[in-house]
């Protein structure tokens, strides 16, 4: 397209800013630029070089648009705006081609052009040319952070953000494990923007309302480092329950539903719509919005950024001309990406285990035959099977033809079978006084507080009922919390679970799956598998919350403490294998029927392709046999050739050709890859398709899509997509298999463990000493054992997980121990027996007591017996030797000061005193 044509666009868009467009000569002869914001076309300099547009604000020349023609690369053209600027003495210079529109700032350090949605409103412009120094030459006035009470991580965060955005960069990703304290850290490093870099306005960006008032609850209870104020004492915190932002607000909190309505220009919002992540209407391109210019926040804080990046969502945030800041426990690779690859700082779940930030957990692994194996409903013909509509969940009795045979992989979304729901939930109420918490009052009116994860709403919904029946309890007891609860704010339901003493377990689908704080949660129930390893790290992190004894009492009075915490897995979720999977479904609001119509264009957007897969795959879940039969009827047998858009009459031609797929997921991987081929092209790298080009436009994907151009297939699917039967195994008796718990996990650990030690035996010292058994040429002092310790727990490895695993694993070779990580010398035991040198393992303190009476025993053969006295010292000198793992003579003075130090060993001990000790030493540890 001609320059010509680019300059309408660019003229549309100047107008919308909020500029009165005029050519040159009506700018020189009359008085318009005096009263008003113009854009002049083709201004004339006086060396007759002419700017395709100057912008003039309050009469003042302001920027300098360079306009070229579409498709054309706008880097080449940044020196010629530059010198037009230069002219002027402007240092605001754009150039666009209609499609994109680059944006420098002169005054700004190491100046460079970014890419901007539309272009400042006149108000943004005069701001710009009036602040003393720019944003960007201000966060370099920001002075260095003390550590007071941060945590390390919390410290590393902000130091590195701020060094990305005194770099310039205008995307940055904070990695933090759940429970870290992301929102903490946020609070403290937007009170450092405001206060030295003076930043205009910053939003705070969530996709559920929940999170957006547990961030509102942050931002007040925040005190900034040395003031006597609150955070929202000093600066206006706004938490937007309407479509209007007062002027005064600093911080503004809104989900990204409620912006993006914002931005459509919509009065009012249904705050209904900002409890879920989806929208009620079909997607529509953002476009500028006069009332809310590209320059109203100068950052954006995206919280739970893994969600917050796709489909519609990424306009809105690409809208403004702010920095990001993504916020996320589990960022996937996409996420990383869209944040260009800038990952300042990355603090893992794993980690913060091992900081004790977080608590780490178990496994009890619950299986069924039903769960396992399934089951067969039996034709009767005095009986008909009832059968619920999952959409109005009425139930209607149906005769079978024949037996209906099912597999676990039917289990609610085909077939109900509340026998399997009730064996679960008993054998999980069995276990949670003998096995889980034994040493906690048997009271089932305090069970630790539970969090189930069901398959879907219907599923969430039979779980609640069964629930109650199993624990024989009334409805405040267990509740369903999920976006279809009518009647009462979700909020509200996860504030009273978080803090009731008598609602002990919710029933959830996706609603507390991630983000959301519930700090007193010890149990996780997995009724439904999860193949997204970032979604199950997310869904994981809702129990591995640390809470304090009292805080935890408060709501649990039976509990001394929280420790860990338990996953209950009833589905094999534990064991199936995890993804770092995209997110399919992005167009949540469209129908079916919609996305069936949106494939029908020329280029649907990548968007429309992912998310049909996902309701494909969705389908196939639902259809038995005779389903597939009738569907694999109407997909047309056809196949296609690669290089036409015309269907290949010869079969036999020697011709690349596509056969038509014959399986709904073989048709969903299909336009996967179609999606993928779309997002390679879009990439800014790579050159725009040339739907003229028949070598460009043509893929060998893209035929998938003449499929959905058959109305009997796409009516049929249609069809299925409304097929809502569930089928009810009344009669189906369920039987437990196991509760116990997961050996794969135990087993790992010991592996780790074990290679651990063969890896470095020649490197650590205390390890070298028990690996050749050679105690009497050199002793495994406390510092040894020490530093061996710090070693292991930097690997994560903690003295009462490898206790518990080989508890767990070799049942009859560890003898019982509270607390074995209440002894450091315990780390001897575990590696003589990883390492075979031992073949029961147990505590130090009890193995020290009896290898002490051995060597007494040895004594007395001798003919060698202590006094009083004697025994006293040597009581004290072995239980050192138990806690420490050696004694050397300068230890003698401190260990025995109270009944006269080492000068009284001497005498009562003699000469004999150094063999004593060496003799101990050996006897105890060797």
């Amino acid at each position: 397209m001609p320059e010509k044509s680019a300059r309408v666009l660019i003229d549309e868009l100047l107008s919308k800013a909020g500029y009165v467009l005029c050519k040159f000569e009506d700018f020189q002869n009359s008085s318009l630029h005096l009263t008003a914001n113009v854009a002049v076309m083709e201004f004339i300099f006086d060396d007759d070089k002419r700017a395709d547009y100057v912008l003039f604000v309050d009469s003042k020349p302001a920027a300098i648009i360079g306009a070229k023609k579409q498709g054309l690369a706008l880097s080449g053209a940044e020196s010629q705006s530059k010198g037009y600027a230069d002219k002027y003495g402007i240092f605001l210079c754009y150039e666009s081609n209609a499609n994109e529109i680059y944006f420098t700032n002169y005054k700004e350090p190491n100046a460079r052009a970014r890419r901007l949605f539309a272009f400042h409103n006149p108000k943004e412009l005069k701001e710009l040319i009036n602040e003393q120094t720019s944003l960007r030459a201000r966060l370099h006035d920001i002075l260095p952070l003390e550590r007071l009470n941060l945590r390390q991580c919390q410290f590393e965060a902000i130091n590195s953000l701020e060094d990305s955005l005194k770099a310039g960069k205008q995307r940055a990703l904070i990695q933090m494990a759940t429970g870290a304290g992301k929102t903490f850290t946020a609070c403290n490093f937007t009170y450092r923007l405001f206060k030295y870099a003076h930043a205009k306005r910053i939003l705070f960006l969530v996709d559920r309302n929940n999170l957006g008032s547990q961030a509102k609850a942050a931002f007040d209870d925040f005190n900034p480092p040395n003031s006597k104020y609150k955070f929202s004492q000093i600066y206006e915190v706004n938490h937007l329950t309407t479509n209007t932002i007062a002027d005064d607000s600093k911080v503004v909190i809104t989900t990204i539903q409620r912006l993006y309505s914002m931005l459509q220009g919509e009065l009012e919002f249904n705050e209904e719509l900002e409890n879920s992540y989806q929208s009620d209407k079909k997607t529509k391109e953002v476009v500028y919005n006069p009332k809310l210019g590209i320059g109203f926040f100068d950052f954006i804080i995206i919280d739970e950024c893994h969600r917050s990046i796709y489909g519609e969502w990424r306009q809105v945030l690409e809208y403004f001309d702010a920095f990001l800041i993504g916020l996320s426990a589990t960022p996937s690779k996409h996420t990383i990406a869209f944040f260009d690859q800038n990952l300042v700082s990355s603090y893992t779940l794993e980690e913060s285990i091992i900081d004790k930030v977080n608590v780490d957990y178990e496994i009890l692994r619950i299986k069924t035959q039903i769960s396992e194996n399934g089951n067969i409903i039996k034709k009767d013909c005095e009986f008909e099977v009832p059968v619920m509509n999952k959409n109005t969940r009425k139930i209607e009795y149906e005769e079978l033809d024949e037996d209906l045979e099912y597999d676990k992989k039917d289990l609610d979304s085909r077939i109900l079978a509340p026998d399997q729901i009730r064996t679960i939930l008993q054998a999980y109420k069995d276990s949670i006084f003998t096995k889980l918490y034994p040493q906690r009052e048997a009271n089932f009116d305090l069970i630790p507080k539970t969090l189930i994860f069901a398959k879907d709403d219907n599923h969430a919904e039979n779980i609640t009922r069964i629930a109650r029946e199993v624990f024989n309890k009334g409805n405040d007891f267990v509740k369903k919390i999920t976006y279809s609860v009518s009647g009462v704010n979700a909020g509200d339901l996860i504030n009273e679970f978080r803090h009731s003493q008598s609602f002990r377990i919710a029933v959830s689908v996706d609603m507390i799956a991630t983000g959301t704080d519930i700090k007193p949660l010890e149990v996780l129930i997995f009724m439904r598998d999860i193949k997204s390893s970032a979604y199950y790290e997310q869904m994981l992190g809702r129990g591995a919350r640390s809470i304090s004894d009292e805080d935890l009492q408060e709501v649990t009075p039976n509990a001394d403490s929280k420790t860990h915490f338990y996953v209950v897995d009833a589905i094999g979720v534990t064991e199936s294998e995890k993804h770092h999977t995209r997110v399919l479904e992005q167009k949540h609001y469209m129908s079916f029927k919609e996305l069936l119509n949106e494939l029908k264009q020329p280029n649907p957007a990548k968007e429309i392709l992912t998310s049909l897969a996902s309701r494909l795959i969705r389908i196939t879940n639902k259809l038995d046999e005779t389903d597939m039969e009738i569907l694999q009827s109407f997909i047309p047998e056809t196949s296609f050739d690669i290089n036409s858009n015309d269907e290949v009459e010869n079969k036999n031609d020697d011709k690349q050709t596509l056969t038509t797929p014959q399986s709904l997921n073989t048709i969903a991987s299909e336009l996967l890859n179609l999606a993928d081929e779309f997002e390679i092209k879009d990439k800014p790298n790579n050159e725009p398709l040339d739907e003229k080009n028949p070598v460009q436009s043509q893929s060998s994907n893209k035929e998938i899509l003449k499929i959905f151009h058959n109305e009997k297939f796409t009516n049929k699917l249609l069809e299925f997509a409304q097929k809502s039967k569930l089928y009810i195994d009344i009669a189906g008796k369920d039987e437990l298999i196991e509760a116990d718990f997961s050996k794969e996990k135990s087993q790992n650990l010991i592996n780790d463990f074990t290679q651990f030690i063969l890896q470095n035996k020649d490197e650590i010292t205390a390890l070298q000493i028990i690996y050749s058994q050679n105690y009497a040429k050199r002793h495994l002092t406390y510092e040894l054992i020490n530093e061996l310790s710090k070693k292991l727990r930097a690997e994560n490895f903690d003295i009462n997980k490898l206790w518990n695993a080989y508890t767990m694993l070799e049942p009859k070779k560890v003898a019982k121990c509270k607390n074995p990580a209440k002894n450091l010398t315990n780390i001897i035991q575990l590696v003589r027996f990883a390492l075979g040198q031992d073949k029961i393992l147990q505590d130090f303190s009890n193995l020290a007591n009896s290898r002490y009476n051995l060597w007494l025993g040895r004594c007395i053969k001798k003919g060698i017996e202590f006094n009083k006295e004697q025994l006293e010292f040597l009581e004290l000198i072995k239980d050192y030797i138990a806690m420490n793992g050696c004694v050397i003579l300068k230890d003698i003075q401190s260990i025995c000061e109270d009944m006269g130090g080492i000068y009284r060993a001497r005498a009562i001990f003699k000469e004999d005193l150094d063999t004593i000790l060496e003799e101990l030493n050996l006897a105890l540890v060797g």
